[in-house]
């Protein structure tokens, strides 16, 4: 019973709307301004700095306090043992993300809570993933550029670590990196069309704006 109630707790933890309840606090529906998504960069987008960037802060604080501490609730890695469980609480807090029962199963992209569950699991791997995120953002001024080309890179990320750490691949961590990476992906389907036609929206900060 253990190992659910850490995964449910997990998955209820990364269900909490931080953007939508951020939004609601200035007035503003996240789900209908800017891009529509539930996420930090539209937090950002549309309400600035100082909303977005506690609003991401907590994003990334989900996933990671659910591999670090919901995981460790007495009892929750008797069945998967101490990695599995750790991965499994970390992989429901993001499908919360994404679907969140809060909030309708309607909520954000998942990369902010991803990268919250894999810099508590892999640091090295996230670490380069969020510099390959940032350079791609810099340089193109296109979010979404950035988080699909730093969850493509992901999977390998994850094996260059194990293999620099002189440790025994992580197979399982590397095949949730995978599942995550394609999920990510699927939920930027919309911004993909928009990039080929060359309609998809450059990062800004300017209110109400998309």
């Amino acid at each position: 019973m253990a190992p659910l109630l850490a995964v449910v707790l997990s998955y209820l933890m990364g269900s909490i709307p931080t953007a939508a309840i951020a939004g609601r606090l200035r007035g503003v529906d996240l789900r209908s301004e800017g891009s529509g998504n539930l996420g930090a960069t539209n937090a950002l987008r549309v309400l600035g700095p100082s909303v977005g960037v506690p609003v991401l802060a907590i994003d990334l604080a989900k996933g990671a306090a659910a591999v670090l501490l919901v995981s460790q609730l007495p009892g929750a890695a008797d069945q998967l043992g101490t990695g599995g469980i750790r991965l499994a609480c970390g992989v429901a807090a993001i499908v919360g993300h994404i679907l969140p029962l809060f909030a309708g199963f309607r909520g954000g992209k998942g990369v902010a809570t991803a990268c919250g569950v894999f810099l508590a699991m892999a640091p090295m791997a996230t670490g380069a993933c969020v510099v390959l995120w940032l350079v791609l953002v810099l340089v193109t001024r296109y979010v979404s550029v950035g988080s699909i080309a730093a969850a493509a890179f992901l999977p390998l990320a994850v094996q260059l670590e194990a293999r620099l750490r002189d440790m025994p691949q992580p197979v399982p961590l590397v095949v949730a990196a995978g599942v995550v990476a394609i999920f990510v992906v699927v939920r930027h389907r919309p911004n993909i069309r928009r990039l080929v036609v060359g309609t998809e929206n450059r990062f800004h900060f300017r209110r109400g704006e998309s």
